[in-house]
């Protein structure tokens, strides 16, 4: 038989399990949560085949700075007049605060094979209201 667990272990046994921790009243970790985008870097290695380096600063994790290069491919693409971009790779490495991201994307007019294509009008509005800047 299992005993039952009391309401306040189980919200503590529930933040731990998503990573997320009451941080008082009115307050969130968004809050301060305050990083400094740093500029792209982009090189086209084919006529669809492009490369983003991304540099930023205040990065909780390095899913950070993948959704950084992730709103540059999409701006990028916006501009080149496509509408879809697929994810090749992304590497990221961080050494003394500053984060840095290196991802390729292929750009299309029309949405490519694969699992991780994007939608560029759709992730650009997406950045755009997270305050991530884009190319």
């Amino acid at each position: 038989m299992q005993a039952a667990l009391s309401p306040i272990i189980s919200l503590a046994l529930l933040a731990g399990a998503t990573g997320c921790a009451p941080t008082g009243e009115g307050v969130s970790a968004q809050d301060d949560y305050r990083p400094s985008y740093m500029g792209v870097e982009t090189r086209l290695l084919d006529s669809d085949l492009v490369n983003f380096v991304v540099q930023m600063q205040g990065a909780r994790t390095q899913d950070d700075v993948a959704a950084y290069a992730e709103c540059a491919a999409a701006g990028y693409t916006l501009i080149r007049g496509y509408g879809f971009a697929r994810h090749v790779r992304t590497n990221v490495a961080e050494e003394g605060g500053l984060w840095r991201a290196d991802a390729v994307y292929t750009i299309s007019p029309a949405l490519p094979r694969g699992v991780q294509t994007i939608d560029a009008e759709v992730v650009v509005d997406h950045c755009a209201n997270e305050g991530i800047p884009t190319v």
